[in-house]
C-alpha cells in the first residue's frame, strides 16, 4: 500500500475533546474479492495515530448510491483516530465493488452479492481487516447498514458492534413508486436499458453522470443545507460516474436491487435478531427526505436497537456533519468496547 501522512486540522467542539497531538497515517491498498471465480480489486484506507497502542478496529462502509465513495467517511476516521482515550481506533473505509475507487465488472449486482463481499471481507485470512481480534465495529451509512445488520443476523459476520448510520432498505426509485407487480416490470426494463451497451451509457448520462443531476441530488435530499453541496464535491462525484463500468451498480441499486428488505416490517425485523448479542447504535438525522426519516424513526425504541440518537443532516450525516457523527461514534464505541459488550 502506498503510506500517505497527513497532519489533521484539530476541530474541537466546546474545547472538550482532547487529541493525540501526533501525525495520523493513511495507508491505501488494494483487497481482492473472489466472486464467481473472477477476481474484483476492492479499494481501502487504512486511518490510524502513528503511536498508538491498545488499538481497537473500526470498519466504516460507504452508503451505497450511484455515488458512493469512501471520501464520506474520512473525516469522522480521522476525527476518531486522533483522540486521546484509554481506547485507541484503527479505521478501516472500505469501496464497495462497483462504487468508488474499486473495480467495476458487469456483475448481476444484488444485496445477495454485496452481502457475500461483506462476508468475505469479514472473515478472509488476508482481508485489510483481519487482524481485529473479533473486535470489529461495523459502521455503515444508508443501505451499507442494513445489509450489515443482515448479515450479522443470519450469523455470517461476528461484528462486536453495529453503527447504521442514517440506515434505509429502499432504493430510490421502490421508494417514491412501490414495488408493484407493472412497476418491477418498469424497474427491470429501466435496468436492462442502463446495462445495454451503448444505449445503456447514454441513458445514465442523463439518468446519473452529469454535473446538474448530482447537484441536484445532493441538494434536494442527500444533504440537509444546500450551501454545504460546494462544486469540488459535485467535481469528485462526477468523475466516479465517469470511470469504467460505472453504470452497472446504479442500475441495481435505483431499481431496487440492492434492496436488503422488502418492508419495514423486515427491517425492523433484522436489528430485532441481534437483540441481546450485538450492540447496535442507530443515528437518525433531522432533515431526510419524508419516507426514508420514517423507516428511521421507526427504529427509535426498537427491539435490537441499543441506543438511538439524532443528528443533523440528511441521507449523508457521516459527510456534511462529520464531527456530530464522530461525537456520537465515539460515545457509542467507549460504551460498547469498554464494557466488552
Amino acid at each position: 500500500g502506498v503510506g500517505l501522512i497527513g497532519i489533521v486540522v484539530y476541530r474541537v467542539a466546546g474545547g472538550s475533546v482532547e487529541y493525540a497531538a501526533s501525525l495520523t497515517t493513511i495507508e491505501t491498498g488494494k483487497w481482492q474479492w473472489t466472486f464467481e471465480d473472477k477476481p474484483v480489486s476492492v479499494y481501502y484506507e487504512e486511518h490510524e495515530q502513528g503511536t498508538a497502542e491498545n488499538v481497537k478496529n473500526i470498519l466504516m462502509i460507504p452508503t451505497i448510491s450511484d455515488v458512493s465513495t469512501v471520501e464520506e467517511w474520512r473525516v469522522v476516521a480521522k476525527d476518531i483516530v486522533t483522540r486521546k482515550g484509554e481506547l485507541s481506533y484503527r479505521a478501516t473505509i472500505v469501496d464497495w465493488p462497483g462504487l468508488g475507487y474499486s473495480d467495476r465488472p458487469s456483475l448481476n449486482y444484488n444485496a445477495d452479492v454485496m452481502e457475500n463481499f461483506l462476508v468475505q471481507l469479514l472473515n478472509s485470512p488476508n482481508s485489510p481487516v483481519a487482524d481485529a481480534d473479533g473486535e470489529l465495529v461495523v459502521v455503515g451509512g444508508g443501505h451499507a447498514a442494513t445489509i450489515a445488520i443482515r448479515a450479522a443476523g443470519k450469523g455470517l459476520i461476528r461484528p462486536s458492534a453495529v453503527a447504521a448510520v442514517a440506515p434505509t432498505w429502499a432504493g430510490p426509485l421502490p421508494i417514491v413508486f412501490g414495488r408493484g407487480s407493472d412497476m418491477e416490470t418498469r424497474y427491470g426494463l429501466l435496468r436492462g436499458t442502463l446495462r445495454a451497451p451503448a444505449i445503456g451509457w447514454m441513458m445514465y448520462n442523463v439518468l446519473v453522470s452529469n454535473e446538474k443531476s448530482i447537484q441536484s441530488q445532493y441538494k434536494s435530499h442527500v444533504y440537509a443545507n444546500p450551501e454545504n453541496v460546494t462544486p469540488e464535491i459535485v467535481e469528485s462525484r462526477y468523475e466516479l460516474t465517469k470511470r469504467k463500468g460505472a453504470r452497472y451498480v446504479p442500475a441495481a441499486f435505483l431499481t431496487g436491487l440492492l434492496d436488503p428488505v422488502q418492508s419495514r416490517e423486515e427491517f425492523l425485523e433484522l436489528f430485532a435478531k441481534l437483540d441481546g448479542d450485538v450492540s447496535v447504535l442507530v443515528v437518525s438525522t433531522l432533515n431526510s427526505p419524508k419516507r426514508s426519516k420514517a423507516e428511521m424513526e421507526a427504529l427509535k425504541g426498537a427491539k435490537g436497537v441499543t441506543k438511538f440518537v439524532e443528528v443533523p443532516g440528511a441521507l449523508l450525516p457521516q459527510e456534511e456533519y462529520p464531527l456530530a457523527v464522530a461525537e456520537e461514534l465515539y460515545d457509542f464505541l467507549q460504551g460498547s468496547l469498554s464494557s466488552g459488550r
